[in-house]
C-alpha cells in the first residue's frame, strides 16, 4: 500500500469514528429524524453539484427506483436509526457496535447470495456478538432498558447497511458507483421527507449546531464517500475493508477527547472481539 493510500485509509476512518461524535451532540437538540434529514439531504445536494461540476450524467429515468431503495436502506434507515441511538449512547458504543455490519452481511449472504457459512465465520458471530453483549451489559453506561433499545437500534442499522449490499449485488451492480454514491443520499433524503414532520426539534438549533450538522454532512458524507470510492479504485475492496477496524478506535478516542466520555477495560474488551470477529468473517477463507 503506498503512504498515500495509507493516509486516506486512515483520514476515512477519523472521519467516520467522528460522525458518531457529531450525531451524539446533534441529535439531543434536532432530534433523530431531522438529524438524518439534514445529514443525507446536505450531502446529496453537494455530491450533486460535484457531479453536475464534473459532467457526471445521474441517470436519474434509468435507476430513479435503486436510488430510493438503496438510499432509504443504505442512508435513511441507518442514519435516523444511529441518530436515535446517540440520545443515549456514548460515541464509541455506536462505533463499535456499527464494526459488527460484515458479520450481518455473512448472514444476509448466507440467506440471499448463497454464499457458503463456514466454521471460520460462525466463530466470528459468535465472537462479535459476545463483543456487543459485554459492551452493552458490563460497559461504563448502567444498563437500562433505554441502553438496550438504542443497542438494538444500532444493530438494525447494521443489519440494513448488510442487507443493502446484498441487495446492490443483485439489483444494482451495474451502476457506477459515484453515480449510486450520490443517487442514494438524494434518494434517502426523499424517503425521510414525509416522516421528518412527525419528530419535531427537541430544542432551539444554535449557530454551533448548524455548523456541525454542515460538517457532519459535507465531510462524514459527501468527502468521505468520494474517499472511500477513491480506495476502491486504488486499493480495492479487501484493503479498503480495513476502515472497519479503525472506525471504532476513532470513535472511542473522539468520545474521550471532546465529550469526556469513559473508555474502561471493558469498552477495550468488547472493542478487541467485535473488532476481531469483524477480522474473521471479512478475511475468513482461501481468496479467490
Amino acid at each position: 500500500m503506498r503512504p498515500v493510500d495509507l493516509i486516506r485509509l486512515i483520514s476515512l476512518a477519523a472521519i467516520w469514528g467522528a460522525s458518531f461524535l457529531f450525531m451524539r451532540v446533534i441529535a439531543p437538540v434536532l432530534g433523530p429524524l431531522w438529524t438524518a434529514e439534514l445529514r443525507v439531504g446536505i450531502a446529496g445536494i453537494v455530491m450533486l453539484v460535484f457531479m453536475l461540476a464534473t459532467r457526471q450524467a445521474m441517470q436519474f429515468r434509468a435507476n430513479w427506483q435503486q436510488y430510493l431503495i438503496i438510499g432509504g436502506f443504505n442512508s435513511a434507515l441507518p442514519a435516523a436509526l444511529y441518530a436515535y441511538a446517540a440520545l443515549t449512547l456514548p460515541a464509541g458504543y455506536s462505533a463499535i457496535v456499527n464494526a459488527t455490519t460484515p458479520l450481518w452481511g455473512a448472514l444476509v449472504g448466507m440467506a440471499v447470495l448463497g454464499e457458503r457459512m463456514t466454521v471460520r465465520k460462525a466463530l466470528g458471530l459468535l465472537i462479535g456478538v459476545s463483543g456487543v453483549a459485554l459492551l452493552v451489559r458490563l460497559g461504563p453506561v448502567a444498563f437500562t432498558p433505554q441502553v438496550l433499545l438504542a443497542a438494538l437500534a444500532c444493530g438494525l442499522a447494521a443489519i440494513c447497511y448488510a442487507g443493502s449490499g446484498a441487495y446492490s449485488k443483485l439489483r444494482s451492480s451495474g451502476i457506477p458507483p459515484a453515480l449510486m454514491a450520490t443517487g442514494s443520499q438524494l434518494g434517502a433524503a426523499l424517503v425521510l421527507l414525509p416522516v421528518v414532520p412527525l419528530s419535531p426539534m427537541r430544542g432551539t438549533p444554535t449557530l454551533q449546531i448548524l455548523l456541525l450538522v454542515v460538517v457532519l454532512a459535507v465531510l462524514c458524507s459527501a468527502v468521505a464517500y468520494f474517499l472511500y470510492f477513491r480506495l476502491l479504485a486504488d486499493i480495492g475492496p479487501t484493503r479498503s475493508m480495513t476502515v472497519t477496524f479503525l472506525i471504532p478506535l476513532f470513535a472511542l478516542v473522539w468520545g474521550a477527547v471532546f465529550l469526556g466520555e469513559v473508555i474502561d477495560l471493558t469498552t477495550l474488551c468488547g472493542c478487541g472481539l467485535v473488532v476481531l470477529a469483524t477480522w474473521l468473517v471479512t478475511f475468513g477463507g482461501r481468496r479467490g
